[in-house]
């Protein structure tokens, strides 16, 4: 995605000083690591990383106290106690990095640096789905507190293909040793490698001035980041945000669902009312094979939507909606590859008109594992409502036109790793 014109400035990523763990002070890099804070929705998920290491970063992006006031304290006093410590200390000079994430079957590489902050009009960087307020105030709060961007966000642009500009440095770089290497639970081997050669900076800014950026993860701390640069009126560490950008050229991501657990709705009341706009029917088990029932269905010619139920020990596909409910219930007046989006179809009959299922985390989980949803709804006693990704092709069509897909919508991977390198944004 490239920036038309001659007058647009593009992405422009800055070198900063990095804020990383000192290994010897941890068990391993690997244990002190964790998914990004919305990855982590599982408690017994979140007690496996803290018990990991006494330093894992969950303890910094999510802090467990009585109160979001007594947490942000908590993150902000244990990011300056580790500090202090030693256990995490800032890189000698501004830089960026090059990140690298490889197992058997992905090789991603991209550039971690921290990315001027642009409002969506200016075309740069792309949103693709809308945000959940309460989520931004929450993160802002956080950053507030601890002064430090913590994770960064997986921004995915388009190159031309040849190895030059930021490319060409990317691939010269790794042939060199890395500044740090580990190997995660899930058998992602991670590489970092710091570029602070004034040759190398300018080739990749020269390249990446006529690129554009579409969101993958971390829409609501972007939001974020835009909030915070809207409070403070001088120049300075909040006008930029810390990403990685990935070339998709080069590097495709790969683009997944995100599912839904409804805490208090049962299976039967939801398949109930479902009745009366969809097709509902059972399909088999286990979990796998009820996904590739769901994948057939969303394939067929002229299928539609398609979502498939769980949580009371079996599984029910829902298809083949129908048009009359469809043409009463999703908002008109916006582009139709987004009025039959599966989350548009989804939240506006199923959610709004069928269910009434408030959007509130007392009512709703977002949850991108599927047997981890389906687990959850058995135990809770909900339901647990699988969908099949999106096309990326929609996603990119949607944000050139500034539609916004309804939150949670997509799961671009793979995501990065966080804790392996931080921005302070008290440091020179």
């Amino acid at each position: 995605m490239s920036i038309p014109g001659p007058g647009g400035h593009g992405l422009q990523l800055t070198p900063f000083r990095g804020l990383r763990y000192v290994a010897e002070r941890v068990g391993s890099l690997a244990a002190v690591t964790s998914p990004p804070y919305d990855v982590v929705v599982r408690p017994d998920g979140l007690r496996q990383l803290e018990t990991a290491d006494p330093y894992n970063i969950v303890r910094l992006i999510l802090p467990q106290a009585g109160t979001p006031a007594d947490r942000h304290r908590q993150a902000a006093e244990t990011l300056r106690r580790w500090q202090a410590d030693g256990v995490l200390a800032p890189d000698p000079e501004p830089a960026l990095y090059v990140y690298e994430q490889r197992d058997a079957h992905t090789l991603q590489r991209g550039l971690i640096g921290a990315l001027r902050l642009s409002p969506r009009e200016e075309g740069v960087v792309l949103p693709h789905e809308d945000v959940m307020p309460h989520v931004v105030e929450d993160r802002a709060d956080l950053m507030r507190a601890t002064a430090a961007n913590l994770e960064p966000l997986l921004l995915a642009y388009r190159g031309n293909g040849d190895v030059t500009g930021a490319a060409h440095v990317i691939e010269r770089a790794v042939r060199e040793k890395p500044l740090l290497s580990t190997t995660t639970e899930d058998a992602i081997a991670h590489h970092l490698w710091r570029l602070t050669d004034p040759a190398d900076l300018v080739e990749i800014a020269a390249d990446l001035r006529h690129h554009r950026a579409l969101i993958a993860d971390g829409h609501h701390r972007w939001a974020t980041y835009l909030r915070l640069r809207e409070e403070r009126r001088d120049p300075g560490p909040w006008d930029y945000g810390l990403v990685l950008l990935v070339d998709t050229t080069r590097y495709p991501l790969r683009v997944r669902a995100i599912h839904r657990l409804l805490r208090r709705l049962p299976p039967v009341d939801a398949l109930a009312s479902a009745g009366h706009a969809f097709r509902v029917r059972a399909v088999d088990g286990p979990l796998a094979r009820a996904l590739d029932a769901l994948a057939e269905a969303t394939a067929a010619p002229g299928a539609g939507n398609a979502f498939l139920l769980a949580g009371d020990g079996r599984f029910h596909l829902l298809d083949r909606p129908d048009p009359a409910v469809l043409a009463r219930t999703v908002p008109a007046g916006r582009p139709e590859a987004w009025r039959t989006l599966d989350a548009t179809v989804l939240h506006s009959v199923l959610l709004e008109h069928l269910w009434n299922v408030p959007e509130a985390p007392e009512h709703i989980s977002y949850i991108h594992d599927a047997a981890a949803v389906v687990e959850q709804a058995e135990r809770l006693g909900g339901t647990a409502v699988l969908m099949h990704p999106v096309c990326e092709e929609i996603v990119h069509e949607l944000a050139l036109q500034g539609v916004a897909m309804p939150h949670k919508s997509t799961s671009f991977g793979p995501k990065p790793a966080t804790g392996l390198v931080l921005r302070s944004l008290t440091l020179g």
